[in-house]
């Protein structure tokens, strides 16, 4: 079937809505003048990839892996951590800078490769599965759905608290993993987060999904904070019951 054929629901039509979506905001990108709309663009590119992220790697991939080949969908899987990486600094850094508009570029140079990868490799071959693409679709707007609803709250913090705490971040940096900063325990987040998981590529050996920071907590002292212990109870009552 050619794709202006296909179905608004058609689950390689909406993978390829999301890929033109994000398309156009780096182009966006490269047109702006403005520091203040580069991060407006930077902000929603970034959400749109996460979510996009979770239908690809919860839905559609695990449907075609096996039709697709080992080779394809190891190379995008390895191509999804990269982009997440990048994610994941660009999450950690929001002072703007010179430094974080060069990382969005590559993150957009990353992304476009994939997306052509995808569109020229591993779509055309998941096509030939004898499947409801449609039904399969659906599926993938309805977690879309659930996901856009909880990315709403990205950041509770004001831009004058993501400039306080970028400061602080700076000052009172006592190690580096990577993209992570381990800084000094003076202040409380309050944070939010759609799953958790085991990770072996993480530290403390635990990843969320979708997290975001829903405020700052002034009224908290660091000692009140949980815990990696308490996180660990967490995830252990989470994998009880699947």
């Amino acid at each position: 079937m050619l794709d202006f054929l296909m179905p608004e629901k058609h689950a390689i039509s909406i993978l390829k809505k999301d890929h033109d979506t994000v398309k156009d905001l780096f182009e966006k990108f490269e047109k702006a003048e403005s520091s203040a709309e580069k991060e407006r663009i930077i902000a929603k590119a970034v959400n749109e990839l996460k979510i996009h992220a979770v239908i690809e790697e919860e839905i559609f991939y695990p449907t075609v892996r096996k039709h697709v080949g080992s080779d394809i969908m190891n190379e995008a899987d390895e191509e999804h951590h990269v982009a997440k990486v990048l994610i994941a600094e660009l999450d950690q850094n929001r002072g703007g800078g010179d430094h974080r508009e060069a990382k969005f570029t590559v993150l957009a140079e990353s992304v476009r490769h994939h997306i052509k990868e995808e569109e020229n490799e591993m779509m055309p071959k998941a096509k030939d599965l004898d499947i409801d693409f449609e039904a399969l679709g659906q599926k993938m707007l309805d977690r879309k759905a659930e996901l856009k609803d909880i990315g709403k709250a990205y950041s509770g913090l004001t831009d004058a608290e993501i400039s306080e705490m970028d400061r602080f971040v700076r000052t009172h940096t006592t190690g580096r993993f990577g993209p992570v900063h381990a800084v000094e325990p003076l202040r409380v987040f309050e944070l939010g987060f759609e799953a958790i998981q085991s990770s072996d590529r993480h530290k403390s050996g635990i990843a969320v999904r979708l997290p975001r920071i829903l405020r700052l907590r002034m009224d908290k002292k660091p000692q009140d904070a949980d815990t990696i212990h308490m996180l660990r109870e967490l995830l252990a009552t989470c994998e009880g019951r699947r």
